[in-house]
């Protein structure tokens, strides 16, 4: 065997590994399916677990700070004014703001609403923590 054999094998080698991903450029990966996914991860793994919790966490960081940066930029925070809300609402609407009847029927919603919370918030006698 000759010393320049070996140097041309390991150039066809190297060129054929050239033309490789020249060929898969070409030709789109196909996208893995859910079952396929599935499959593939296990969710009692607490490695892979912990691993896709950081990147979610990194990624929701990434676009707070995105979103963040992009409202001081603009100089503009949206601030939300309820009141500005209702009274387009009601004009949309021809409600009667003043209508002593709506503020009893509100009065009744809130407070129906305050009893709900209260009620979910209150622990059940039969468990305790």
């Amino acid at each position: 065997m000759k010393q320049g054999d070996g140097v041309t094998k390991a150039s066809e080698g190297s060129k054929q590994q050239q033309q490789q991903p020249a060929a898969a450029a070409s030709e789109p990966e196909r996208e893995p399916t859910k079952e396929e996914l599935e499959a593939e991860f296990d969710p009692n793994d607490a490695e892979l677990t912990h691993a896709a919790t950081r990147i979610q966490a990194s990624f929701r960081g990434h676009m707070s700070r995105k979103t963040a940066a992009k409202e001081e930029e603009d100089g503009t925070k949206k601030e939300v004014d309820i009141d500005e809300i209702t009274k387009k609402v009601a004009e949309e609407l021809d409600i009667d703001m003043d209508d002593p009847e709506l503020h009893k029927a509100a009065s009744k919603i809130q407070a129906s609403f305050r009893g709900h919370k209260v009620r979910k918030d209150v622990p059940k006698e039969g468990t305790e923590n």
